[in-house]
């Protein structure tokens, strides 16, 4: 089967499928004409790597999880050891974003808006000041005891 209809099959883009090929993941046989041709058993491992890259896995994790697919004699505690440490970089990304979130919140709280020229977000930015939430909070207080009309309006 010619790249078109693979990618077609697949969900795959053509230019994935030939990044894939180029790189050793899957790979199909060029016929006389020099055109990739790829057989139901190429299909599948392309079907396989797709659904891992939905699942977030990295290339390298792709190529062992063929692999391992392809081992009649694997060992199921391999699969689920990388499967396991995918998991936990998986947690810590979506607890970065948490605490991205947070700070993204944080500073839209403090910006009044409107059409003055100052802004708190410009402030928050232009410092390097990467503190945590509670003591951004015991900041934007001590700010607030102290009369400031950003932090007044939205600490209430």
């Amino acid at each position: 089967m010619k790249i078109g209809e693979v990618a077609k099959q697949t969900g795959l883009s053509v230019k994935s499928i030939r990044y894939y090929h180029d790189i050793g993941l899957v790979c199909g046989e060029r016929n006389e004409a020099g055109y990739r041709v790829y057989r139901h058993q190429d299909i599948e491992a392309l079907k396989f790597v797709h659904q891992c890259r939905d699942l977030g896995f990295s290339l390298e994790d792709c190529k062992s999880l063929l692999g391992l697919k392809g081992n009649e004699s694997r060992n199921a505690e391999d699969v689920k050891q990388l499967t396991q440490t995918h998991l936990a970089y998986v947690e810590e990304q979506i607890n970065k974003l948490q605490q991205l979130r947070a700070q993204l919140h944080h500073m839209v709280t403090l910006c009044q808006g409107g059409e003055q020229p100052h802004c708190a977000i410009i402030d928050s930015l232009s410092h390097e000041d990467h503190d945590t939430d509670d003591d951004k909070c015991q900041k934007d207080q001590s700010l607030h005891d102290a009369g400031s009309e950003c932090c007044a309006k939205n600490l209430k």
